[in-house]
């Protein structure tokens, strides 16, 4: 892997190791760039309106944390269970109002409108 550069009066290394960090870097220009792929997420989640909004959330207020869901690999399945979470408190608190209401699915059916 020792596949090298020259430049002006010295020769760098296209590739380097560094033992403190256990990281490859990859000459870039005139600097070492630190080669580096994010994780694969386990699954494939749906993300919808709620961890939509969470993302937009984050990115804008959260910006730390955002950033280190991101470089993690767990921003996916972060905002996954926010949807999923914030699902189940919609379904809930619209069952809520329905009783409170006194709609039942008769009701729904005898009248469109409501």
């Amino acid at each position: 892997m020792c596949e090298y550069i020259i430049m002006e009066d010295y020769i760098m290394e296209k590739y380097i190791y560094n033992e403190q960090n256990g990281l490859w870097y990859e000459l870039q220009g005139d600097y070492y760039i630190p080669c580096l792929e994010l994780p694969a997420e386990k699954e494939e989640r749906h993300i919808g309106v709620w961890g939509q909004r969470h993302l937009r959330y984050i990115r804008e207020h959260k910006k730390v944390f955002y950033t280190n869901l991101l470089t993690s690999g767990k921003l996916q399945s972060h905002l996954a269970d926010v949807e999923e979470q914030a699902q189940e408190l919609f379904d809930r608190l619209m069952k809520q109002q329905a009783e409170r209401e006194g709609i039942t699915e008769k009701l729904k059916a005898d009248d469109p409108k409501m």
